[in-house]
């Protein structure tokens, strides 16, 4: 059972430790995508807002920055336990604000706590390291913070995504400003409330709500020393040129149109789940579904059965509701043109009723386009919805140039039996995270995750062992010591 929504209000930004108003009279309004209905108003927060959680931030950070790492890090363990004591309640309110499924929030915060876990583990995987360089010289490095940093995060993962981020920045001893999507802004407030009661000193952890002005006032805001951001490709390159012009460090994670290929000697039962769920997991609104399959050769009774699993599928008992009005209205734009364009819609989620939801809601079902060419715009657009598109290939070779064609390099699937066609098509796909018989590839810590070529913008990765370089500094110590061993303290 959904808990009661919140009453209709306008949501303040938290700074310093507390709720505070912000400054400006612009709202938006924050929809329930399972009922249409209007939770809360998002401040479009202004420049003035940014300065003051900025102000707070650095009034805090020096002295959080001075605890030993090992001090630090005990926030995590504190804050495990109060999401894994408050699972069910978390959940619902993700799938509230979101329109996920149960299930799928229940497993998007469980891999957000996997993110506390591994900043737990900072003061053994971030420890510098020391050399006798010579007799009597020795070199070591020691790890500093930024400062004051920032995260802007997407509307599909509320939770999980600013959880890549947080943890490490301020397990480094920086202080951490987010900007929530104004479309789920719900989320961000609970990590607030839960950091605070894990004993987070006030000011390192803020939430300042707002649209793109704000987005552009943390790339351009001197007092702000990196970025993180995670959303389209359109907005991260933007974002990514922005910020690094004001001297920033910037790591953008963007859009992405991930192929799987099937191949003769997959397993049809397995293959044919898996793709299912990749295609249709969070409605597929998500940088990680599958979005085209190339079939290789006689896979045709492979791709019946996908195709019976889709149409298997119910709106709003296995596949949540679409954000918004907008994007459902991007999506059925993209299954209309391609009927209009001689596409063959083998299954069609238009007319999709959702059964035991309540009404209000933006439903799709689950679709595909057969026979689609690898230049048509359901072939090369991220659509963000259950949508599945079908490139047929006379071999691996055609599929592997198709998939390295495409600009974006989120992720890459094969399904084979056979380890040396795994092996070869591993080798040329040219995706950061790929996968064998698995259609969502994303790596558990401290494998970390992030994508290639269009799919991402500046060096490293948002989790895993290369955050910990992006969110803070390296500093150099050499040291000479004379020979001590030959004197005493009365020579």
């Amino acid at each position: 059972m959904m808990t009661q929504s919140l009453t209709v209000e306008t949501l303040t930004n938290f700074i310093g430790g507390r709720a505070v108003k912000s400054a400006s009279d612009r709202t938006l309004p924050v929809t329930a995508p399972l009922t249409g209905e209007v939770l809360a108003h998002a401040p479009l927060s202004t420049a003035a807002d940014l300065d003051a959680a900025v102000k707070a931030a650095a009034e805090a950070q020096p002295a959080w920055a001075d605890l030993p790492l090992k001090d630090r890090v005990q926030v995590f363990f504190h804050a495990k336990a109060i999401i894994e004591d408050e699972l069910d309640a978390l959940a619902e309110r993700i799938t509230e604000e979101n329109g996920k499924t149960l299930a799928e929030s229940r497993g998007s915060i469980l891999r957000a706590v996997e993110c506390l876990e591994f900043a737990a583990s900072l003061p053994q995987i971030a420890a510098g390291s020391v050399l006798e360089v010579s007799r009597g010289v020795e070199c070591k490095t020691a790890r500093a913070p930024l400062g004051v940093v920032a995260g802007i995060t997407p509307f599909n993962f509320p939770f999980m995504v600013p959880l890549w981020m947080i943890p490490m920045a301020i397990g480094l001893g920086n202080a951490f400003i987010l900007k929530p999507s104004e479309q789920t802004p719900l989320s961000a407030l609970e990590i607030a409330r839960i950091l605070k009661e894990a004993g987070l000193p006030d000011g390192i952890f803020s939430v300042v709500h707002g649209d793109r002005e704000i987005v552009e006032a943390i790339c351009d805001h001197p007092g702000i020393a990196a970025v993180g951001f995670v959303g389209s490709t359109r907005v991260a390159r933007k974002v990514y040129a922005r910020g690094t012009a004001a001297g920033k460090r910037v790591r953008a994670l963007g859009g992405a149109k991930n192929h799987l290929v099937v191949v003769p000697d997959a397993d049809p039962e397995m293959t044919a789940s898996n793709v299912v769920s990749s295609v249709t997991g969070c409605a597929g609104q998500r940088c990680m579904a599958a979005s085209v399959l190339l079939a290789v050769g006689d896979v045709e009774h492979i791709l019946e059965r996908i195709r019976e699993k889709m149409a298997a599928l119910r709106a709003g008992r296995d596949l949540g509701a679409i954000i918004n009005e907008r994007a459902y209205e991007r999506i059925t734009g993209y299954l209309d043109r391609a009927e209009a364009n001689g596409a063959r819609l083998t299954l069609d989620g238009r007319d999709a009723v959702a059964e035991d939801a309540p009404a209000g809601g933006r439903y799709l079902g689950a679709s595909i386009i057969d026979h689609a060419s690898p230049d048509h715009e359901a072939s090369c657009d991220e659509i963000f919805g259950p949508t599945l598109t079908i490139i047929r290939c006379q071999s691996l070779d055609e599929a592997l140039a198709i998939e390295n064609a495409n600009p974006y390099g989120n992720a890459a699937a094969i399904y084979t039996s056979s380890g040396g066609v795994a092996q070869y098509f591993a080798d040329r796909a040219s995706a950061g995270m790929v996968g064998v018989n698995i259609g969502v590839p994303v790596p558990r810590e401290p494998f970390a995750f992030g994508g290639w070529n269009d799919s991402s913008f500046g060096g490293g990765d948002i989790t895993g062992p290369t955050a910990i370089d992006f969110w803070s500094k390296t500093k150099k110590i050499t040291t000479k010591w004379s020979n001590e061993h030959q004197s005493n303290w009365m020579s």
